[in-house]
């Protein structure tokens, strides 16, 4: 299996910090954040890795180069002009190979064992979901049947980790569209499996979180 990690976002939030650097290079416990996801799918057993980029997507090609320093293989889908979540997976599909593949966003941390996911048959999406954190109250979904994803009560906020089949982009034309309306509409139709982790898991989206991760990396 592939893995994909999203890292063509402006990261408005994050400027100043942004305007002259990809938020994937803004570092965390000595190492830019998307060193970190690498190394999680690396130690996970994947070896085929496909990164997609826009805002200064050069630096990211610079610093990370093939992969091979890390034991992966790195292969880039530049878009120039960002493609929003399913528009960028959508493009990278060539990539991807024709099974099941992982993607993740590039602006999380998490010590989840990458290499325990599955999508099971018929499945269309398997999504990993968290606890709400305080900016995201309401969550995203529910889960139903134990591992069956659901709109209903509570709800879970999905962590930006999940498992895609190419069948879930069917009918989708180029261009930049969001993931969230594709998966809603798989997750009504009962195609979306999900799972609920309670390990460490950090959205880094505002300085602030990058500076508590910061001093969490280190302290540990």
């Amino acid at each position: 299996m592939r893995a994909m990690i999203l890292a063509a976002g402006r990261g408005e939030r994050m400027r100043p910090l942004t305007d002259r650097l990809p938020k994937p290079l803004l570092q965390a416990g000595g190492k830019p954040l998307i060193l970190h996801l690498i190394e999680g799918l690396a130690a996970a057993g994947f070896r085929q890795l496909v990164i997609n980029h826009a805002h200064l997507g050069e630096q990211i090609e610079e610093r990370l180069g093939d992969g091979s320093q890390w034991g992966v293989e790195i292969r880039y889908s530049p878009e120039g002009r960002a493609l929003e979540t399913g528009g960028g997976i959508f493009r990278a599909l060539p990539l991807l190979g024709p099974g099941p593949f992982l993607v993740v966003n590039g602006d999380i941390w998490t010590d989840l064992d990458f290499a325990r996911l599955r999508l099971a048959e018929g499945r269309l999406a398997h999504l990993v979901l968290v606890d709400n954190p305080a900016h995201h109250p309401r969550g995203d979904f529910a889960l139903q049947d134990t591992d069956v994803l659901a709109e209903g009560e509570p709800r879970y906020t999905f962590a930006g980790v999940g498992l895609y089949h190419p069948d879930l982009f069917q009918g989708c034309t180029p261009g930049a569209f969001p993931l969230a309306p594709l998966l809603r509409s798989a997750v009504a139709a009962r195609h979306v499996s999900g799972e609920h982790f309670t390990g460490r898991w950090i959205d880094i989206g505002t300085p602030a979180r990058l500076q508590a991760l910061d001093q969490m990396l280190k302290v540990a």
